[in-house]
């Protein structure tokens, strides 16, 4: 629930589902997979068990579990790393594109 002090624009909405994250850099090019914990309009945050750049580009895709509820695709940047744990680390991703 948002507070006069929060300063979002979007509501966040808690999430716990894996979502498969492409590092788009010409020398890995790799696939890891997180756990998506939040999603707004904007961006989410992401629980993976290896550090990130501050603006790395990802492709990002979260499946749909609804039928009627297309799988979340999109190419984001990352503006917020954090170590949660060892071997646990959080990203915030921005949304640049969403197909």
């Amino acid at each position: 629930m948002l507070s006069r002090n929060d300063k979002r624009h979007f509501f966040r909405m808690m999430v716990n589902a894996n979502v498969q994250i492409l590092i788009n850099d010409p020398e890995s090019g790799r696939e890891i997979t997180g756990i998506c914990r939040d999603l707004s309009a904007t961006g989410m945050a992401v629980e993976i068990d290896e550090p990130l750049e501050m603006g790395s580009m990802l492709h990002l895709r979260l499946e749909s579990t609804n039928s009627s509820i297309d799988s979340l695709d999109a190419h984001a940047k990352v503006i917020r790393c954090s170590q949660e744990g060892e071997d646990l680390y959080q990203i915030g991703v921005l949304f640049i594109e969403l197909n």
